[in-house]
């Protein structure tokens, strides 16, 4: 099965997906109940504190902490929607922008209320995105400032200090922490950074309070694989992997590859791992952006995670030396073990930087990088040793840098 379609329960009101069929106007957004008048800004707080409601852009950080430190902030503040996807597998920010964008924008209003913001932004990278938010803000006109920026894409441009970077008016490079957004972010304001996502589940909650809970406990996730379908499906947390592969001819899938590939490879019982943030968490991946790359038979890991490196190391911001030589070193590392030209020791430098490079560059690349080289030797560790001794034929060649095994059309 291709395409757009939701996993949830049926009857269940409230939902991003199914689709509006050529996107959704003024007119119907409002007959759902979109653009209420706000309650008490505290009020809305405390209702999403009281859902548990995560971030989705990848780090699944507490959305209400994240309100909560803007709004405590002296000084002006900035509200900023965040639609710019680096994972070149996942697809939902652009969808809800193209096919949806009033309640992404209802979304960022509502936060605008909770922080006491009177600027707002959406940051993009896609042209049909662009072209719908900006038909959205003419059907709409917010009381709130809001100004439509585009950016060139990049795997780092929608990391947080990225976005308030270019916004300003400079690169979409990520910066060293501290300051945080939340500290000083655009025109050094404290600043919201959120996920497109995260602000439609906000708005969500909010004209269906009913639903709050379920709102904050699903998740829009992308599925793809090199042979079966892709598609943007809304699932409840704690569905089992195998489930999804199941539903979009991904049945005979032996690993997944989670997070993007921020959350690294999954062989055997990967099936039974649950979509949560902490189930992941516990089996050494990550949820991330949720998004899924299933991996048949005919499928050699060494090469996912060999593409996965190439093309990490070739988007890197080259503003950190430890990124710069890190995802270098690995990817040059993967390929001499998929060539089998690996040397005595090239498996446990592996090891070694998959263990000592986490957490020493200023956003998540280096990470990303590490966690698939842990993972495959974590997870296949007969594979790699076999690939150590010898060529594999199936991982011949120079490994493409331009993401085309992960990336999916927004559909």
């Amino acid at each position: 099965m291709t395409g757009v379609f939701s996993l949830l329960p049926e009857g269940r009101a409230g939902l991003l997906l199914p689709p509006h069929a050529g996107g959704e106007g003024i007119d119907g957004y409002l007959a759902g109940g979109g653009y209420a008048p706000p309650v008490a800004p505290g009020r809305l707080l405390d209702r999403i504190a009281a859902t548990g409601l995560r971030g989705r852009g990848g780090a699944g950080f507490p959305a209400a902490v994240k309100l909560r430190a803007v709004r405590d902030t002296p000084g002006p503040r900035v509200v900023v929607a965040n639609g710019e996807e680096g994972e070149p597998g996942s697809v939902k920010d652009r969808w809800l922008l193209r096919h949806r964008p009033h309640v992404v924008l209802d979304g960022l209003r509502l936060a605008a209320a909770v922080t006491g913001a009177e600027r707002g932004y959406v940051y993009l990278s896609d042209t049909a995105a662009e072209r719908a938010v900006r038909g959205a803000l003419a059907e709409s006109s917010p009381e709130l400032r809001i100004d439509v920026l585009r950016t060139e894409h990049a795997y780092v441009a929608g990391e947080e200090s990225a976005v308030v970077r270019r916004i300003d008016g400079g690169p979409a490079l990520p910066t060293a922490k501290p300051p945080r957004p939340f500290e000083s972010g655009v025109g050094g304001a404290p600043t919201l950074v959120a996920n497109v996502e995260t602000l439609a589940r906000v708005a969500l909650m909010y004209s269906h309070p009913d639903e709050a809970d379920a709102v904050a406990a699903s998740h829009l996730v992308t599925l793809s694989g090199g042979a079966g379908g892709a598609a943007l499906v809304e699932v409840p947390a704690g569905t089992h992997l195998k489930v999804l592969a199941d539903v979009c001819g991904h049945g005979r899938a032996e690993a997944v590859l989670t997070g993007g590939m921020f959350g690294g490879l999954h062989g055997a019982g990967w099936g039974d791992l649950p979509l949560d943030h902490d189930g992941l968490k516990a089996a050494g991946g990550a949820l991330g952006c949720g998004a899924l790359h299933f991996l048949h038979p005919e499928d050699c890991p060494v090469a996912v995670a060999v593409e996965a490196a190439a093309y990490l190391g070739a988007q890197s911001a080259r503003q950190c030396g430890v990124c710069l030589s890190g995802t270098g070193a690995m990817a040059k590392a993967l390929r001499a073990v998929a060539g089998g030209e690996a040397h005595h020791d090239t498996v446990a430098q592996l090891h070694r930087w998959s263990r000592q490079l986490p957490g020493r560059g200023a956003c998540g690349l280096l990470d990303a990088a590490a966690r698939v080289v842990a993972t495959l030797l974590a997870h296949f560790t007969d594979v790699v040793d076999d690939h150590a001794r010898s060529a594999c034929p199936g991982c011949a060649g120079t490994a493409p840098e331009d993401g085309r095994r992960f990336t999916v059309p927004v559909p």
